[in-house]
């Protein structure tokens, strides 16, 4: 296999394989052991296990994944840049900023589940797709939560779960989100940024959001199937106008959501990698980059 083919499975650093489970849950649980003493790794395995249970449709009452963005590997592009995240927080140290190894194990829970809401149930209708569920993704992972992790023995994470899992979505505002303190809060800013650094660091994510994530909004109600289409809740009419209007989503994204509303909390990337914030840096490339393309389309 040449190194391109390689480089398209591997993060941002070409460190670890994204799409392969063992991979991930291998370098999170030995990050989070070595940066929380006392952090459950046996649990985070086991979490890890359930996972890919849960997305390769062997998880008992769930089908298989078929939605094509919000799929495994983003989830584990995610959960690893959590774990870099959370170890960045242990590494600066900086007051205010404190974490525990009940809040690093927290933080696998929900990386990992953040989007388990596009797992459809068996009981639901075969011929709809998980993206139906887009607008509706975070509360029925919340659900989820609540009845998966007391089966585990991690019970007492359930309500904290499923509260910290809607940093990631936007039906509510960060701060309105009712955390137990600061450090859930923290916790959750956290994985909002896990979220939107994972996704636009990715090498692929301009034809990933042309392709993939335009199906799924059409899906979800959110894109119009044909050019033109008119009807309530459409935002973009066309895969040509979701791309051109995402250097604008990201940069929004960058400014409002990870500086203002999540408190600049990328920063503990840099920390984790020795100064560099390789996600940051790659998001900048993958905008200019893509508005290099379409200043070309438009000449």
């Amino acid at each position: 296999m040449g190194n391109l083919a390689v480089g398209e499975h591997m993060d941002i650093s070409n460190a670890v394989d994204v799409s392969d489970t063992a991979a991930v849950a291998v370098a999170v649980t030995e990050l989070l052991a070595a940066a929380y003493p006392g952090f459950d790794a046996g649990s985070a395995r086991r979490l890890f296990e359930d996972f890919d249970n849960l997305y390769s449709g062997r998880y008992p009452g769930y089908r298989a994944c078929d939605v094509l963005y919000h799929n495994e590997r983003h989830v584990l592009d995610v959960t690893l840049a959590m774990a870099r995240l959370l170890d960045g927080v242990a590494r600066a140290q900086e007051t205010g900023a404190h974490m525990d190894a009940e809040y690093a194990l927290l933080g696998v829970i929900t990386a990992l589940f953040h989007d388990a809401g596009y797992i459809r149930r068996e009981e639901e209708p075969f011929e709809i797709s998980g993206a139906t569920f887009t607008r509706i993704h975070v509360t029925r992972g919340e659900r989820f939560l609540g009845h998966y992790l007391p089966k585990i023995g991690l019970g007492r994470f359930a309500e904290p779960a499923g509260r910290v899992i809607h940093f990631t979505g936007y039906e509510i505002e960060p701060r309105a989100i009712p955390v137990a303190g600061e450090q859930e809060f923290l916790l959750g800013c956290l994985l909002g940024t896990a979220d939107l650094i994972a996704q636009m660091s990715d090498r692929d994510y301009v034809r990933k959001c042309c392709e993939d994530l335009f199906q799924e909004f059409v899906a979800g109600g959110l894109a119009s199937a044909e050019e033109g289409e008119s009807r309530p809740g459409v935002l973009y009419h066309s895969a040509h106008h979701l791309l051109e209007m995402t250097p604008q989503f990201m940069a929004k994204a960058v400014q409002e959501r990870l500086e203002n509303q999540f408190h600049g909390v990328h920063r503990f990337a840099a920390a984790h990698f020795g100064g560099n914030n390789l996600y940051m840096d790659a998001i900048e490339d993958n905008r200019r980059c893509l508005e290099a393309q379409l200043a070309q389309v438009g000449a």
